[in-house]
């Protein structure tokens, strides 16, 4: 069990996460959208801007005020230490 650190002390567990992306585009707008009307967002910013839209394999929309690249990054590490 790999626990990823998405900023202020909020961890997802790695083995769970099927994309990281930014929440620029509309269609990625929208499925946040669909999620938080849907009860199945979940929102680690603590109140700061959206950089990355972590989608996990349950449905559920994590948000996070980290970049992309940062997170994604974190898992890299993990790999090589195994």
């Amino acid at each position: 069990m790999q626990l990823i650190n998405i900023g202020f002390g909020n961890m997802i567990l790695a083995s769970r996460v099927i994309s990281i992306v930014s929440p620029e585009s509309a269609p990625i707008k929208r499925i946040v959208q669909e999620a938080k009307e849907g009860k199945m967002a979940i929102d680690a910013t603590l109140g700061r801007r959206t950089r990355a839209v972590i989608i996990m394999d349950s449905g559920h929309v994590v948000l996070s005020s980290i970049q992309p690249e940062t997170i994604a990054g974190r898992f890299i590490g993990t790999d090589e230490e195994e």
